[in-house]
């Protein structure tokens, strides 16, 4: 060997890091990469000789249920060594080198190498066609290695010896390698079989659970190469006895050897052929970035129905760019127990099954970074295409009904040609049968409120607009005795299907009043069966006559095809309720409680301003009292505290009581619609664009988007329903029905009214025939509740009549169905609108 290298580096073994846990491959990671991995690790303390010198390094190996195979041979990833070695003097062509002392493989006369390295697939370079892998030799047959072959390169024989490890039917491992200090260049290696040597016994107690397999059983199959004098590599030992059994056939493709030449196969068959992105992942496809990548699989998994979540990440020590990175369907591994989850009141729901999916991507030496493992099956069932823009990684946001920008923008319209456009469109309209003006319901008077000017002109101009790109969109307009605009009412067609699914209940919300000099907006308001707000229709009132608002219901009514609400609350004007008597008799008609808490607050507001405490006491006892007697306590506490006695407002609305107190309309449905105005303010929202100073152009924009933004709330609110269940207090039957059966939130109450029941005491049951009548209180309290149930048809009901006014069941009778060792929830009791069913 030549004098000018007389030095040589020793190295510590180098091992393929390998994991026979069912989890994904890391291939060919790039030059100084760390690794990043949040697995346990242990550390064995290597020590490396250098001359007359020790030097100790303790490099971090991570055990990982993340198998990690052919490492590049310049990786900083470190894994503890598997043998103990003592310093012995060996010479090969000349020069001084330290030979291992292995404890399980005999001294070969080579060098012991002194820093550890991985070797990355791209480095292989074979010509490979599948299973059937053949070396061509000099007879373009098969070369099985031997002593004294020699190879023109490191990697030559790496190849050769990797491949006749794969037909054979195992796999090899870079064990330890000799560089020289001068050069750097390879001056001798060890290939050893996967099974070489023991893993640590000392570190196993440290190692979690989760911790990869053992696989090492002492094989000392292995083949040496030396560097020669002409530059070749020659081999020095060939061991061919394995202490295991080869793998069979049909399982060979899971070797890492396999996986490695597979790799190869993939990457110059990507590199040959250049083939275009069809959509779907490939062994080997290539990406100029990471960011490419993922868009890349984020865009497949758009198109197959999963999300896709950014798992581990390697970084170059050097430079800390990503040298690997694993991106996973959304639903892999399994939450961990946390032990805080027992104080959680409402813990977050289940998303993690464990599916295996996912994308590996590595950097190549060629700055590319290519896709080294892709799994594609899922265990569980993929989303449908009509909600996939609810995946967390596909969403977008949400996007605004179309609307002109000239007619949003403004007014750079001239007022002669808007209206010469209308006349236009008008005339379009009546050609196809559909005239918005309502001739028969002309006012006899002129409108009680003025325009600016040019408003009305724009109104009109929106809606035939929007009815003209889109003929489901209905609008109706009202005119006064002069023929200007009076009243406009408008619904798109989601606004009717809403209107179809959870019109039972209608709210009138009219608190735009409330705010001074705003537009005169009011709108037809429910909830859904997430008890979330919904919109049926929206009006524009420049009048607000009996005659205004029998016309503007009458429309409605005509809009929603003849439908009539079961409930319709209102403010407590007498206008409205005398048009509501007129239009909907037969409707069950109240005042909205949040109508009379928002006119109380406006009332009463500048006597108590400031004072949190009063706004407190007031909306507690609008909102909180479902029981008559506590109702009037709470209100005569709430006049002494505050000297409101003599208030005159506060008389007369508490003379009506009956028509909005929550303690005297039990008996009819309302579905909860209070906590949703309570929740969400609607008309706050719209505030700032209510002022009349301002163009109505962009506020008809504005509630356009916010009505949207209810929409993709639903949307949000199905998709999580069907990815995500809630916790369940306990092994129930009962509470599996219903979370099998109601939304998540309406799941919620059920379950918060169930483990009510179980701290209520039955004090007493009375018997006539099939009728049972109990007695029953929550244990501490002296309130008695009484539950009638009739065994002939299994009827059950309760005086708290909370089924009758939300449509669940009250933990008082959940305890009487119970106590009667019924349990299932019998489906009389379980109102569609609360299902996960509801627009079905």
């Amino acid at each position: 060997m030549n004098s000018s290298e007389p030095d040589i580096t020793t190295h510590a073994p180098e091992e393929d890091i390998e994991n026979e846990h069912q989890r994904s491959t890391v291939l060919g990671i790039d030059t100084g990469q760390a690794s990043q991995i949040p697995e346990s690790s242990f550390v064995e303390q290597i020590q490396v000789v250098n001359g007359d010198e020790r030097e100790y390094q303790s490099p971090n190996g991570s055990s990982v249920d993340k198998n990690q195979v052919a490492i590049d041979s310049e990786h900083d990833f470190e894994t503890p060594s598997v043998s103990s070695f003592d310093k012995s003097q060996g010479e090969i062509d000349g020069e001084a080198s330290l030979t291992p002392d292995d404890s399980s493989v005999n001294k070969f006369d080579m060098e012991v190498v002194g820093e550890f390295e991985c070797q990355s697939p791209d480095a292989v370079s074979v010509d490979v066609s599948g299973v059937g892998i053949n070396i061509k030799g000099e007879n373009d047959g098969y070369v099985a290695p031997k002593v004294g072959m020699e190879f023109e390169s490191e990697d030559d024989a790496y190849k050769c010896y990797s491949v006749y490890a794969v037909l054979e039917g195992f796999s090899i491992r870079k064990d330890f390698v000799n560089k020289s200090r001068i050069s750097g260049a390879v001056v001798s290696r060890r290939y050893t079989c996967y099974r070489q040597g023991y893993r640590p016994a000392k570190h196993t107690g440290n190692v979690r659970k989760s911790s990869r397999q053992e696989t090492r059983t002492g094989c000392l199959a292995h083949m040496t190469i030396a560097r020669q004098p002409n530059g070749k590599f020659r081999v020095t030992h060939f061991e061919t006895k394995h202490n295991h059994e080869f793998v069979t056939p049909s399982t060979a493709h899971m070797l890492p050897s396999q996986k490695r030449l597979d790799f190869v196969q993939a990457v110059e068959a990507d590199l040959a052929n250049h083939p275009g992105m069809d959509g779907v992942p490939k062994l080997g496809m290539g990406f100029d970035s990471e960011d490419h990548a993922y868009k890349f699989y984020n865009t497949y998994a758009g198109q197959i129905g999963f999300s896709v979540r950014k798992d581990y990440v390697n970084r170059s020590k050097i430079d800390g760019a990503v040298a690997s990175r694993r991106f996973t369907c959304f639903r892999e591994g399994f939450r961990q127990k946390d032990k805080r989850d027992s104080n959680v009141k409402r813990p977050r729901k289940e998303t993690r099954i464990g599916c295996f999916a996912q994308l590996v991507i590595s950097r190549q030496p060629d700055g590319k970074y290519r896709v080294t493992h892709f799994e594609e099956k899922h265990n569980h069932e993929l989303v449908a295409a009509c909600r996939v823009r609810m995946l967390r990684s596909q969403k977008r946001p949400a996007v605004a009904q179309v609307m002109d920008d000239n007619l949003v923008s403004g007014c750079k319209i001239q007022p002669k040609s808007a209206i010469e456009l209308l006349c236009r469109t008008v005339d379009n309209c009546k050609d196809l049968g559909y005239d918005p003006v309502d001739y028969k319901s002309k006012l006899p008077f002129r409108r009680m409120r003025e325009m600016k000017e040019g408003e009305q002109e724009r109104i009109r101009f929106y809606f035939q607009s929007k009815h003209l790109k889109n003929p489901s969109f209905f609008y109706a307009i009202q005119l006064d005795a002069d023929g200007q605009i009076a009243n406009v009412f408008w619904a798109d067609a989601k606004m009717v299907v809403d209107y179809s699914d959870f019109g039972d209940v209608v709210c009138f919300d009219t608190t735009c009043r409330l705010y001074r000099d705003c537009r005169p907006f009011a709108s037809f308001i429910g909830v859904n069966h997430h008890k979330q707000m919904v919109i049926f229709g929206a009006a524009l009132l420049y009048d607000v006559t009996v005659e205004s608002f029998k016309w503007l219901f009458q429309t409605f009514i005509q809009a929603m095809s003849g439908k009539k609400p079961k409930t319709f609350l209102t403010d407590d004007e007498a206008t409205m309720t005398e048009a509501v008597g007129s239009v909907l008799p037969e409707t069950h008609h109240r005042m909205c409680v949040w109508h009379v808490y928002q006119n109380g607050l406006k009332q009463l507001g500048d006597l108590f301003v400031g004072s949190g405490s009063f706004v407190s006491d007031l909306s507690c006892c609008f909102f909180d009292h479902e029981e008559e007697e506590d109702f009037i306590n709470a209100w005569k506490a709430m006049l002494d505290v505050y000297g409101l006695w003599e208030n005159e407002w506060l008389r007369e609305i508490f003379e009506c009581r009956e028509k909005w107190a929550v303690a005297y309309g039990r008996h009819n449905f309302c579905a909860d619609i209070k906590s949703a105005l309570l929740r969400e303010n609607f008309t706050a929202n719209l505030k700032k664009y209510l002022k009349s100073d301002l163009d109505v152009l962009p506020f008809l924009k504005h509630l356009g988007k916010v009505v949207n933004d209810w929409h993709y709330k639903e949307l949000e609110a199905n998709y999580d329903m069907s990815q995500r269940m809630p916790r369940l207090m306990g092994d129930v039957i009962l509470l599996k029905q219903a979370r099998d059966t109601y939304t998540p939130e309406i799941f919620e109450l059920f379950q918060l009214e169930y483990e009510t029941c179980l701290n209520i005491l039955v004090n007493q049951c009375t018997e006539n025939g099939s009728l049972f009548v109990y007695k029953l209180s929550i244990y501490g309290q002296l309130r008695e509740y009484t539950v009638t149930f009739n065994s002939a048809d299994e009827n059950v009901s309760c005086n708290c009549m909370k089924f009758e006014f939300m449509g669940v069941l009250c933990s008082h009778a959940l305890k009487v169905l119970d106590y009667r060792n019924i349990k299932l929830l019998p489906t009389k009791y379980i109102l569609k609108r609360w299902t996960k069913d509801a627009r079905a």
